[in-house]
């Protein structure tokens, strides 16, 4: 029997999902599907990789009706572009036996290309809130007619910048309307928005932020440098049957890039990147090919894999120790899905100690650390990052790398102790006239000749 019965979606809905496997709801998808349904302004909290596109969606479309209106009547926000085009796909899954027309926009493509696929009308509109105010201001878009707006990964859109368009946005939108929000935690800016734009919203909260997944196994290695990580990295990755589909997470676009670099000579074929600095069709041939086998190692930013369907990951790899512990739950997140074993694996230096243990106080469970296997070689190299810091005393910024000061003195080089004499015309003409010996009246300083 298909426990998704017992929320009383349509038969058509039911047939969908049906075809796509899907029997069990998860907790989030049963708790928030009768409070949609309701309309009630809802606040979703639940974990990465527990089914929450599904749980919005699944109520959205029991409640929509037929239209001939242009217009959108639903309004989804995603942080990513990627994330515009998983949704745009998902929905056509889930609405495969009623009649929906979706639409995502985002930015990175033609606007005026996006323009013309409104035409026809749509009834779903999935968008990146930077790309649709643009699209609104530019009348291309008309919201008047947004009866539900669903706000996904909001933590992430705030941490994005993106405070300016979404409240810019809300005043477009009509007044009487069902809000759906869906975050992963509850920052000070979530609860602010939460405060400011949703009316007595019910609270819908599904695992505690701290809380580890029961089939996901955590280890850990505490590795010096940079290039320690890295040949730590390529020793655990030669095993390609343990390591078999691996997403590694990097702080920065910048560290990723430098990562790929390290790694490219032995794992090129096999490995792939994405994060925001890469084209569109990079990143999404990137998500294809890690998903469809034809690469086992994918590197990552946390912004850009946030919210993203990668399947069957065996083993989440943080180069970097988070900051933030509800980043690390996030990232490993991704592996441990659908009742199967992951394996997360976190790299931390001595400056990320107090990291680990900001982590491990959040979960309240140490993260058992590993001696390094015997090939790895504990590199002495040093990143510029990682680089003992000059601070200047004058402006007070620290000075690293191939910025830091020399030696106070030298010997000036033969060429640089050269005296400049001026042009030949200017000392001939020194010789001729005389320079006068002070300023003032020349004929004086010829008297005291």
């Amino acid at each position: 029997m298909n426990m998704f019965k017992t929320l009383n979606p349509s038969k058509f809905l039911l047939n969908a999902l049906d075809d796509l496997g899907f029997t069990k709801p998860t907790p989030i998808q049963e708790a928030a599907f009768p409070v949609i349904v309701s309309g009630k302004n809802v606040v979703g909290i639940a974990q990465t990789g527990t089914g929450k596109t599904l749980a919005y969606m699944l109520p959205v479309l029991h409640s929509m009706k037929y239209t001939a209106d242009k217009h959108p009547s639903v309004l989804v926000l995603v942080p990513t572009r990627e994330l515009v085009i998983q949704v745009v796909e998902q929905i056509a899954l889930y609405s495969k036996y009623i009649t929906v027309r979706t639409v995502g926009v985002y930015g990175g493509t033609n606007i005026n290309t996006q323009a013309l696929t409104l035409n026809d009308g749509v009834d779903i509109l999935v968008a990146t809130p930077g790309r649709l105010y643009d699209m609104v201001i530019a009348r291309m878009i008309a919201l008047k007619n947004v009866k539900k707006l669903v706000i996904d990964e909001v933590d992430v859109m705030l941490d994005l910048g993106f405070i300016f368009q979404l409240t810019n946005i809300f005043e477009l939108l009509p007044e009487r309307r069902q809000n759906i929000m869906f975050s992963a935690t509850i920052t000070e800016e979530v609860d602010a928005l939460i405060k400011d734009f949703f009316y007595d919203p019910v609270q819908i909260s599904i695992a505690v932020s701290g809380t580890p997944l029961e089939n996901i196994i955590q280890e850990s290695y505490h590795v010096p440098n940079f290039h320690s990580k890295v040949n730590l990295l390529e020793s655990l990755l030669r095993d390609d049957a343990e390591f078999s589909k691996v997403l590694i997470f990097a702080p920065t676009k910048k560290m990723a890039d430098r990562l790929q670099e390290a790694m490219v000579e032995e794992f090129g074929p096999e490995l792939g990147i994405i994060h925001s600095n890469k084209s569109q069709n990079t990143r999404n041939a990137a998500i294809e090919q890690f998903n469809s086998g034809a690469h086992r190692i994918l590197i990552a930013t946390d912004v850009i894999a946030r919210g993203l369907d990668l399947e069957k990951i065996t083993h989440v790899i943080n180069f970097d120790t988070p900051q933030f512990p509800e980043n690390y739950m996030h990232r490993i997140g991704r592996t441990g899905r659908a009742e199967e074993m992951g394996k997360a694996i976190l790299l931390f230096s001595d400056k990320e100690v107090e990291a680990k243990q900001a982590i491990e106080s959040l979960m309240m469970r140490e993260i058992e650390v590993l001696p390094l296997p015997e090939d790895v070689v504990i590199s002495t190299k040093l990143i510029p990052e990682e680089q003992p810091q000059q601070v200047n005393i004058v402006s007070g910024h620290s000075i690293t790398g191939e910025n830091a000061a020399g030696p106070a003195f030298h010997e000036k080089s033969a060429k640089n102790s050269k005296v400049n004499l001026g042009s030949r015309y200017k000392r001939e003409i020194v010789l001729k006239y005389k320079k006068p010996l002070t300023r003032g009246d020349k004929n004086q300083n010829r008297k005291k000749k």
